[in-house]
This record gives C-alpha cells, structure tokens and sequence, in this order.
C-alpha cells in the first residue's frame, strides 16, 4: 500500500468505508495515525489488520481535535451534517485522492496523470494504463474507476499513475499536481450535488487550478463549458493540447474502440501517451490490442447473428448517445431512475433504433418520449426486456443495454445490473452461438 511519514501521529475521521474508505483507514494505520472511522453498515467496520497506528469504530459528532476528516466520495458534501460540522470547527475535509497527493513526495520518482469529464473517463484510464504497459513504462490505474490508489503498491522509478477523477474527487483534493491533467467533457450530470451546472462545471476545472503551469493540459473542446476552460488556459501555449470533436479515425484494427465517443477518447490517449514520450508504434499496439472494460460497450455474446452488448456504465443520455450511433440497427434496452426528463442527446440517433424496450423508474417517461418516433415497449423489467428483444431481433441486428439512467432502482449499481444482463442473456434458450 501507499503510506507517508507525514501522517504519523495525527488523528483521522474517516467516513464511509467501502473500498476507498477501507483503503485509507489501512494506509493511514501503517503511516502511524490515529483513526476514528465509521460507516452505518456494521460488516464494513471491520479492522484492516496490523499497523502502527490506533483505530476506533464510533460515530463522531464533534470533530474537535482531528487533523483532516477523511469522507468517500458518495458522501454529499452539500446536505451532510457533518461536513457542515467539519467546516465550522475549521477541519478540513478530504478524500484518498489528497492523501496521494500528500504521500508523493515519499514514492520513487514517477508521473501522475489525472483524467475527469462526465463521460468516457473510466475507458481512457484503462486505454492510456494499457498503452504505457505496452511500452514498457511501469504503471497502474486507480481513482474513481473502482481501484483505490492507496491500496496499490507504488510503482517503482519512472512509473506513472493514472487517475480516474470524478468531480466529487476533485471536490474532496487540494494539492494534486497532475504531469498530464485531462478534461474529456462537460455535460449536465450530478446536478443533486451542485448548485447549478456552471458549479459542476468549476468543480471540473479545479483540476487545471491544482496543476503547475509547465505541466501538461489536454481538453476536448466538444461541448462549451470545456472549450471556456480550455480558453482559460491558453497562456499555457504548447503544454495546453485541445481536442476538436468530428476528426476522422479509422477504427477498424481497434476492436474495443467502436463508436464516436471511443473516437474521441482515443484521441485523449494518444495526446497522453504522446505527452508522456510514448512512442508512435507502442501507441498503435496498444489502440489495437486494448480489450476494453465490462458494461462499457461489451460484447456479451452473439445468439443466431444477433449481437448483444452491455453498455450499462452508460448512466445519462449523453453518454448512451454514442452507443445508439456505434450500430446501424439497434435494440434499445433503457431506463433506471432517471436524471433528468428528456433524451435529448440520443434523438439524433433514433434512426439506428429498430424498437425499443424501457426498464425502472423511468420506463413510463422514456416510452412516453419515444412514442411516435421509435416501435417501444414498457417491459418494466430487464429480464422481460431481454426476451421481448431476442423475440424481435433479426440477424445482423444488435441488442444494447444503454440505459441512459442510473441503476439504483433495481440493482446495487451499474455492475450489477450490467450483470444481470448477460445473466439474462445466457439464459435465452432454443438458440445456437454464430
């Protein structure tokens, strides 16, 4: 794991102990801290095992005496009691992402690159990891991908982090000074966290704030709020790279990369890799033998010429947009609990959808937008989904769950949902594998 002197001795509320969470208690313990942790879920408080330091399971309400309260990202900064308590007894208020930045400064000499934007993040962090692994450069992905950073051991000399970066990371980070720091895109998501969109959006653009100036900026230029950012930092001259959405790739040899949005996030990778002396043919072997990442366009199977594809990491229209513009003739399976009312961001792709089939919360309001514009089903349920579409679905034609909502309706997360699908979908009988 990843440990720092500087933390010995102090004390620590940490809040919320899933995988981040759990992984900062042990780091914190083997640095020689103290710690007071909690989460309401009694089988997660449980001790990592040995350390320096002293731990302690109970609900804190008075924050007096400790040095930094230490929360997971899910904790809403906005609405929860005690980041309020934090904040009036003048405690700082971090997340796992600072406590790296802090411990840096003990690792071997390496590279740091951080990677946000509302959409894409999770495929370019894995993309730009396997290209530098390609190459031969030490290296390893953590952050919001699922990975937490202080878990992993440290690379050693001349090996380069790769972060994942959601805006409620960034939120909870102060000093990270990133060697490439990545904005992909900024389009309205997580608006119960923020105030308004223009928040979420600064909330994006701290990440630049934090970074050195003679460090490397690269920003997809997309959509406004990014392209503003990305004029905010045009003083930065060559260290400050912009992507231009439209730009023609051909994407044949790259398998996993299919679609416009994959366009976009291998044009990301390849200004990383570049900006890290990657050389050109090391980033083609790794474009092409890149093999993606579960429920992010993949391949689940092929039943009697009938492809199926699990894209549920696709939690918002905007990034479900790219997956309906990927095939030419499409099987929607849609809906969840819904972040906003309209799919707007998908209509332009409403002609690649031969029928539709809407799941969750969100089912009647998604069918009710897609009537008289797409054939559409209220199946209520993914299992029903599924069979309505192997029903429907002709040779050639491809089925995709792309939900354009979130999961938490019927299943713990993404995963599970993305799991239930290919559960679904290897039940299917009477069918013989192409």
């Amino acid at each position: 794991m990843i440990t720092s002197r500087a933390w010995a001795g102090k004390r620590f509320a940490v809040l919320g102990l899933a995988r981040s969470g759990a992984a900062t208690v042990a780091a914190l313990l083997a640095s020689g801290a103290s710690v007071v942790a909690w989460d309401s879920d009694a089988a997660k408080r449980v001790h990592p095992g040995d350390g320096q330091g002293k731990l302690e399971f109970r609900e804190f309400d008075d924050l007096t005496g400790f040095d930094a309260l230490v929360v997971s990202p899910g904790v809403p900064l906005n609405t929860h009691p005690l980041a309020a308590r934090a904040r009036d007894a003048g405690v700082p208020i971090i997340g796992d992402i600072e406590l790296f930045a802090q411990a840096r400064a003990e690792l071997p000499p390496h590279k740091v690159v951080g990677i946000t934007g509302t959409n894409g993040k999770s495929t370019t962090t894995a993309l730009v990891t396997h290209m530098l692994q390609t190459a031969g450069v030490p290296a390893l992905m953590g952050g919001n991908i699922g990975l937490p950073i202080l878990a992993q051991h440290p690379l050693a000399e001349g090996g380069v982090y790769v972060l994942e970066l959601s805006s409620y990371q960034i939120d909870l980070t102060q000093s990270l000074d990133c060697d490439v720091a990545v904005l992909l895109n900024i389009t309205p998501d997580h608006l119960d966290r923020y105030d308004n969109f223009d928040t979420y959006a600064a909330s994006k653009a701290r990440l630049f704030a934090m970074q050195s100036g003679e460090h490397d900026a690269i920003i997809g230029i997309g959509d406004l709020p990014s392209s503003q950012i990305a004029r905010s930092l045009s003083a930065r001259g060559e260290h400050l790279t912009k992507i231009a959405p439209g730009l023609c790739l051909d994407q044949r040899r790259w398998p996993a990369l299919q679609g416009p949005h994959n366009a976009q996030n291998a044009l990301a990778a390849i200004a990383i890799a570049k900006a890290l002396g990657v050389s050109e043919a090391d980033i083609d072997r790794g474009l092409q033998s890149f093999a993606g990442l579960p429920h992010r366009m993949e391949r689940v199977a092929t039943l009697d010429g009938v492809t199926w594809v699990d894209d549920s990491k696709a939690t918002n229209p905007e990034s479900t947009a790219p997956a309906l513009a990927a095939f030419p003739r499409v099987h929607w399976i849609l809906g969840g609990r819904a972040k906003g009312d309209d799919l707007d961001a998908c209509a332009p792709n409403f002609p690649h959808v031969v029928r539709a089939y809407t799941i969750g919360e969100a089912g009647g309001r998604f069918a009710e937008v897609l009537r008289g514009r797409v054939p559409v089903e209220e199946a209520g349920t993914l299992d029903v989904a599924v069979a309505r579409a192997a029903a429907h679905a002709e040779r050639g034609e491809v089925v995709l769950l792309s939900p354009a909502a979130a999961s938490f309706d019927q299943f713990r997360d993404y995963e599970d949902r993305g799991r239930a699908f290919r559960a679904a979908v290897e039940s299917l009988t009477g069918r013989e594998r192409a």
